[in-house]
């Protein structure tokens, strides 16, 4: 059966005209497939199209049916399950998110488009970012911070909108309800391998008590609410499948891109972490830099001498979207011990989505979410992972290292 050709409405909201002197120092961005400057069509049913759904697709529960909006043929997309005949997380969010994963789904033809690796080697941006050396911002990072800074403009329900990209906060608009830290696009320096990337998003009301101050501080006071204050929270996974995992405080919830209808479908509801894994993720190469405590911790579970009586096995991308995703699904720890990642916009999102799914997020010592940011690109340690893992791993107590001997920082 043929598949039929669905058509694409031009979009206008990109680039935005105030950023169009930024654009045009990436030389290669004309030769970008025409898709990223297109919206996605209009929902289509994929029975129309002769595929088979996969087991683990799922429907939207006791709503599906013909009178409930929701798609009779048993299929739950992101916009059905947070709506009214969902988990009703109230209007305002529901249009965040659909501008969310409207940004999300430019950026991953961004990133599967075949000029990237040409984009990927301009190395220098002048006046934008906060990066040094192998963090230094890149045009791949800088393009999906402004695909996301149009559409959260656009979307008309973000008051403040905080990056990895940018020096501070951006203020958008004196009544959105709401603020979005974000990392635009983690583990941007891999894509030349074709190694998975992915984007990280948090999402916070907006403080209203401060809204009588200027500009510049209110957005920097709404960045920095610690994160046990989140609201919502999500990442998007750019691999072999595009997957968009979140959470609204009920649970941890993922959704797989079908790019047949430019829908993401609810494939894994409720995620739970396993109580215990038998995987750790870390970078080996720095064990003679590790504390003792990390060191004994590491050589006891690769031994099988733990608490847990089986040999763990090492896996690690070096992308941190995808290890935690992989530690989602099987269980086990993801870690950075240095005090490497931001607090902010990577470990509180990613702190909030584990917990949510029944696992734990540690500086090594604390819950991520009870630590309170002083400022926007704030570094520490990270440890994510089951529940058992991580409360044996923090019984070792030296765990943070605290030095970086012979690397970049």
């Amino acid at each position: 059966m043929q598949t039929p050709t669905i058509p694409l409405n031009p979009c206008s909201t990109f680039p935005p005209k105030s950023h169009h002197t930024q654009l045009k120092l990436l030389p290669k961005l004309h030769l970008l497939p025409q898709s990223l400057f297109y919206r996605p069509p209009k929902m289509a049913s994929l029975g129309g199209f002769g595929f088979g759904v996969r087991s683990q697709v799922v429907g939207c529960g006791a709503s599906s049916s013909s009178s409930s909006g929701v798609d009779t043929n048993g299929l739950c997309t992101l916009t059905e399950y947070v709506g009214k005949e969902g988990l009703n997380v109230g209007d305002d969010m529901v249009v965040l998110l659909h501008h969310i994963q409207y940004a999300c789904k430019r950026i991953a033809a961004l990133v599967a488009s075949p000029f990237n690796s040409s984009l990927g080697k301009q190395n220098t941006l002048a006046g934008t970012g906060t990066g040094s050396g192998r963090d230094a911002p890149k045009p791949l990072d800088i393009v999906s911070n402004e695909i996301i800074l149009s559409s959260l403009r656009s979307s008309g329900k973000v008051a403040v909108m905080a990056s990895e990209e940018d020096d501070a906060p951006i203020w958008l608009t004196d009544d959105g309800p709401f603020v979005v830290v974000t990392d635009p696009l983690d583990g941007s320096r891999n894509i030349d391998a074709s190694i998975p990337t992915g984007t990280i998003f948090g999402i916070y009301n907006r403080l209203v008590e401060v809204d009588h101050l200027p500009k510049e501080e209110k957005a920097l006071l709404n960045s920095l609410q610690a994160g046990a204050r989140l609201v919502a929270a999500g990442y998007v996974l750019y691999s072999s499948a595009t997957i968009l995992c979140t959470s609204f405080g009920s649970g941890t919830h993922a959704f797989t891109l079908d790019h047949s209808t430019g829908d993401f479908i609810l494939t894994h509801p409720s995620i739970k972490i396993p109580p215990r894994g038998q995987i750790y993720s870390v970078n080996d190469a720095r064990y003679f830099d590790w504390p003792e405590g990390l060191r004994r911790y590491i050589d006891t579970v690769r031994q099988g001498k733990g608490r847990y009586p089986k040999k763990y096995s090492a896996r690690y991308i070096c992308s941190l979207v995808a290890d935690l995703h992989r530690t989602l699904m099987y269980g086990g720890v993801a870690m950075n011990p240095r005090d490497h990642l931001r607090l902010v916009y990577e470990a509180n999102p990613l702190s909030f989505l584990v917990e949510q799914a029944g696992g734990r997020g540690s500086d090594g010592k604390s819950r991520i979410l009870s630590i309170q940011p002083v400022k926007l690109h704030q570094r520490l340690p990270l440890f994510l992972g089951s529940l058992e893992d991580m409360e044996e791993l923090e019984s070792y107590g030296d765990v943070q290292q605290r030095v970086n001997p012979g690397y970049e920082v």
